[in-house]
């Protein structure tokens, strides 16, 4: 494969679509596989380990000192890992394009291949997402399933930042689920029981 990554990987039901796991700051690529097991304990998994480095903490993109996302890096780092997903897809013969379940910078990277591109996922999980991209709009989402699971208290993405997203998600035509939950930016049950019924729901 051309872009590599280090990632963990486990075979599923193949009549489903698989997980495209993605960890948040500082995680790897086994830090939510526990997650993806308890959503959606049947499906294939694929858990890539984001290979930017800040401060010693993996990441899927760089940002800036002051917090901002690096737009040009993100955009990058979703291709690279578009391109990874499609290849691994075809080297062991997946039926379908995954679904992204990301958490925090995994969300936003899981976002920004939306944005760019659509067709390396069949919808996705975006657990305490923002707007990864500001001066761009969605390309064309054309009903793509999109579960956005925010905190009302989040500090880091917040409740205005996660409501943007989901706007423009919908105006480039995505299917998307908004659940806003009394909670910060830490998971919560509420998280894995709403996450596992919409991936039932699609079946």
């Amino acid at each position: 494969m051309t872009e590599t990554f280090e990632f963990y990987h486990e075979k599923g039901d193949e009549t489903l679509a698989p997980l495209l796991v993605l960890h948040g700051t500082g995680g790897d690529e086994h830090d939510l596989v526990p997650l993806a097991k308890r959503i959606a304990p049947t499906r294939e998994i694929l858990s890539p380990r984001g290979k930017v480095s800040e401060g010693g903490m993996n990441r899927f993109f760089r940002r800036f000192s002051d917090g901002r996302f690096d737009e040009a890096d993100v955009g990058l780092r979703a291709g690279e890992l578009a391109d990874f997903v499609q290849q691994f897809s075809l080297a062991h013969g997946w039926k379908k394009p995954p679904v992204a379940v990301g958490f925090s910078n995994g969300a936003n990277i899981a976002a920004a291949m939306l944005y760019l591109h659509p067709e390396a996922l069949a919808g996705a999980v975006l657990l305490r997402a923002m707007v990864p991209l500001q001066d761009i709009a969605p390309k064309p989402l054309e009903n793509k399933p999109v579960l956005l699971i925010s905190g009302d208290s989040d500090p880091y993405m917040s409740a205005p930042k996660a409501i943007a997203l989901a706007k423009l998600l919908e105006t480039a035509g995505a299917k998307v689920k908004h659940d806003m939950l009394r909670t910060g930016h830490g998971l919560t049950q509420s998280d894995i029981d709403l996450s596992q019924a919409w991936l039932d729901a699609q079946g």
